[in-house]
């Protein structure tokens, strides 16, 4: 049996149900119709990032470097605690691990003082991640020219080895260095090498291939590796468990809350002017570049700022120009500096109203100029 005065509720909550669907149906309609001046006014009033009137970097950076420290009792007694673990480092270093340091602040001057005053026994050679580019076969190269050397100066002050003395250097490429290195032993060594590696995770390791190299570097029996970390994404690059076994990591959280002096010079400022960043960028990516591709990028901005109105160089203009300069001897070479400055976002490419491919630095007349007095 129905419950008394059941069918009435029923028919009433119908209605409720109706009317609140309706009034939903009306709410969104009109909003639908609703004119969008009103909301693109108030976008409109609250501008963007670009029209704010940022200053330069250098003035920027000049404030903050008078902004006094703080808390430098308790960061020199953090500090004290990280000196009285040099030794427990040296161990495991000794045991075949490798150091990976952690956390926030800047660690270079930590790991640089450890080298210092603990790793007396190693000859330490330290690379610079945070840098635009690093050149990695530059560092095999004088890790094994080291050992090399120590390895003749042992056979010298044996008997009966004097004709292996003329012996030059196996070779030149990188996996015949490698491999020279894998065979070296405490026997023929007298210092192992230390790779001091401040931001294994900066831009110009970050790549597979870097990476790779330096835990082949890492697993060689005379060399030791003590890194630092600071981007927050920096375990992602040993997701492959062959490249993480080979580095053997041995993890150290210490945050030094030290401000990134050094390597944030390399990077641009939020707040400073977009104009100067980029000109900062480009200036030190440059420099990092051969004195010949330096010259070939000078041609290009010399011709940008004589036809501020054309819409690039093009390719063949530019390949002439360093051919009567002797810059370049031949298109491939030129291709090669081109890759190079497109990889580094120093150059752009687009087509000619005739087809042809046109050049264009992404920089300003008046930046384009201050870069070109920085170079010279």
């Amino acid at each position: 049996m129905a419950p008394r005065g059941g069918r009435p509720a029923a028919s009433s909550g119908s209605e409720d149900e109706e009317e609140a669907a309706g009034f939903s149906r009306s709410y969104f309609l009109a909003k639908e119709k609703e004119p969008s001046s009103g909301k693109k006014r108030a976008r409109a009033a609250a501008g963007k990032l670009s029209d704010l009137n940022l200053v330069d970097e250098h003035v920027l950076r000049a404030s903050l470097a008078e902004i006094p420290p703080k808390h430098e009792e308790e960061v020199e007694a953090l500090t004290r605690c990280y000196k009285d673990q040099y030794h427990n480092w040296l161990f495991e270093l000794r045991c075949g691990f490798g150091l990976l340091m952690y956390g926030f602040g800047s660690k270079k001057q930590l790991l640089e003082d450890f080298a210092s005053t603990t790793l007396t026994d190693f000859t330490v050679i330290v690379i610079n991640g945070y840098l635009p580019s690093v050149n990695l076969k530059q560092v095999i190269a004088t890790i094994a020219e080291m050992f090399w050397d120590q390895t003749k100066a042992k056979r010298k002050r044996q008997p009966g080895t004097r004709a292996q003395l003329s012996q030059q250097f196996p070779s030149q490429s990188t996996e015949d260095i490698i491999s020279f290195l894998m065979r070296q032993t405490s026997d023929d060594v007298d210092y192992p090498v230390c790779l001091l590696i401040h931001n294994v995770d900066g831009p110009a390791l970050r790549d597979t291939e870097s990476q790779q190299c330096l835990a082949q570097i890492s697993c060689c029996p005379q060399v030791r590796v003590v890194a630092s970390i600071d981007h927050v994404n920096a375990p992602l690059l040993w997701d492959k468990k062959m490249v993480h076994k080979q580095f053997k990591w041995s993890w150290y959280h210490v945050p030094t809350f030290a401000p990134y002096k050094v390597e944030g010079v390399f990077y641009p400022l939020i707040l400073a002017s977009g104009g100067h960043a980029q000109t900062t960028k480009t200036a030190l990516v440059l420099q990092s570049l051969t004195p010949n591709a330096q010259s070939v990028f000078r041609v290009l901005a010399e011709y940008q700022l004589a036809n501020e109105k054309e819409e690039g160089m093009p390719v063949n203009s530019l390949y002439t120009k360093c051919r009567e300069r002797f810059l370049v001897s031949s298109q491939v070479t030129l291709n090669s500096h081109l890759t190079e400055f497109k990889d580094h976002d120093l150059v752009k490419i687009r087509k000619h109203s005739d087809g042809q491919d046109c050049l264009r630095i992404p920089l300003v007349s008046d930046a384009l100029e201050k870069l070109l007095q920085e170079l010279a």
